[in-house]
């Protein structure tokens, strides 16, 4: 039987009760449940609603419950709904009636909506570490490897050299929006919905500004309705997420790319990569084809909860039930690909020889070719024309650009002279030297203060 019959005579069908129960997966939320209720006593008897000494039997209560659930002894009942009325009902059972008193001047509504803003606080704080961590690695990588060149690409053909450092960096700079990003999040997460009832405040003189602080909030909720039936804020985080992921999908994109005998960049090491069950010589990159997988799962998520709520009349309503599954296992997604990035960004082997063979393979410096000819006069337009015609010719006669002679350069302008052998590789890159650019006298910097803007932690 339901703990919470109100009106009814009849207890619900057990279809009705395993079908509407959430404690096989809001659990998860007893530390929050936990802390909130203490706080929620503290307060109760700071107002004098009810005595200090029921508030310290009630608080024992609950900090005996917590340990029972930390240590594994706590059983939890489908019947009792979720953690909400599970934690209650065993309160009630071990200091008897004065238990009840703890529910006085709340619902499950505000109660639950705290419970999510804890809980999600706390996975932004870690979410924000694990981001650090990997562009720490990402870091460290480009900083020994930092005269590595490789081909930059675009439309996944080599386009122009650049160092794998500056490489490296876009995906710091990736995820340091992100870092931004859930820090701007965490603005809209840190605000106290207790004293909100169930949507229309309640009827007892609390003190919401003492809440907020015993728990950590910065502000508290200006409206009640709103407060109880506000998913924003899980909207919010599973969207940063998802572009979180996207960025994480990309770099697992190009890992993939680089380990393969094609590209043969970078040499994953053993312990995140995986064997095939029948070919002996496989060596497959799994953790990262799995989190470009995982990707369109926290997608999923959000998809989920946006369709949830695109209809929702004010204030609560039981659909919103379906906001925590989808969370927690956002949470747990991002935080556990952060974490094995780091691990595999950390092992990876750069092939240097093999970065600057794909660089010096093909005719990569046919756009230092015209910018040369633009420096002597030449309109870039014309000059991309002269140049492209001869990339045809040098293909036509398999010649790299460096084994074409001095005629043959003329023959489609008469402004390349014999220093247009000094354009090479090392000064393409130093040409780029520009506040953003790919040119040693500008990455070098960058990562200076890419390792500043972490704290400069090893």
């Amino acid at each position: 039987m339901s703990h919470i019959r109100g009106r009814f005579q009849k207890d619900a069908d057990k279809l009705v009760s395993g079908y509407t129960a959430s404690i096989p997966f809001d659990w998860r939320l007893f530390k929050q449940d936990i802390a909130g209720s203490v706080a929620h006593a503290r307060m109760l008897a700071k107002q004098g609603i009810i005595s200090g000494s029921d508030a310290e039997t009630i608080i024992n209560g609950l900090e005996s419950i917590r340990q029972e659930i930390e240590q594994g002894k706590f059983q939890f009942k489908t019947e009792l709904e979720d953690i909400h009325i599970n934690i209650e009902a065993r309160l009630l059972e071990k200091v008897g009636e004065v238990g009840g008193k703890l529910h006085t001047a709340r619902s499950r509504n505000d109660q639950v909506a705290l419970d999510l803003r804890l809980f999600t606080k706390e996975a932004i704080a870690d979410t924000i570490t694990g981001l650090k961590e990997l562009q720490k690695a990402l870091i460290s990588l480009a900083e020994d490897n930092k005269d590595v060149v490789m081909p930059g690409y675009t439309h996944l053909q080599p386009a122009q050299p650049v160092l794998l450092a500056h490489h490296l960096l876009a995906y710091f700079e990736m995820l340091q929006r992100d870092v931004e990003r859930f820090g701007d999040c965490l603005k809209r997460v840190d605000v106290l919905p207790l004293g909100s009832g169930a949507l229309a405040g309640v009827a007892y003189n609390v003190d919401r500004q003492f809440l907020a602080r015993e728990l950590g909030f910065s502000k508290i909720s200006g409206n009640s309705i709103d407060a109880v039936s506000d998913r924003d804020f899980i909207i919010e985080y599973e969207a940063a997420a998802s572009i979180c992921m996207m960025h994480l999908s990309r770099l697992a994109e190009e890992i993939i790319l680089w380990s393969s005998a094609e590209f043969d960049f970078v040499a994953l090491d053993e312990a995140f990569a995986t064997g095939s069950s029948i070919m002996p010589q496989k060596k497959n990159p799994d953790v990262a084809e799995l989190a470009r997988g995982k990707t369109g799962r926290v997608y999923g998520r959000l998809m989920a909860l946006l369709a949830t709520m695109k209809a929702l009349p004010l204030a609560y309503n039981r659909d919103m039930q379906e906001d925590k599954e989808g969370l927690f296992d956002t949470v747990a997604t991002l935080l556990s690909t952060l974490k094995v990035f780091s691990g595999m960004v950390k092992t990876l082997k750069i092939k240097a020889e093999n970065t600057r063979r794909a660089v010096e393979g093909g005719y990569i410096l046919a756009t230092d070719l015209a910018d040369y000819l633009v420096k002597k006069g030449e309109p870039f337009r014309s000059a991309h024309g002269i140049v492209a015609r001869l990339v045809s010719y040098a293909i036509e006669k398999k010649k790299p650009f460096n084994k074409l002679d001095l005629d043959e350069y003329k023959r489609f302008s008469p402004l390349f002279g014999e220093d247009v052998y000094s354009i090479s590789i090392k000064s393409s890159l130093a040409a780029r030297d520009i506040f953003g650019g790919t040119a040693p006298k500008q990455v070098a910097p960058a990562l200076a203060n890419a390792r500043k803007i972490i704290g400069g932690q090893k």
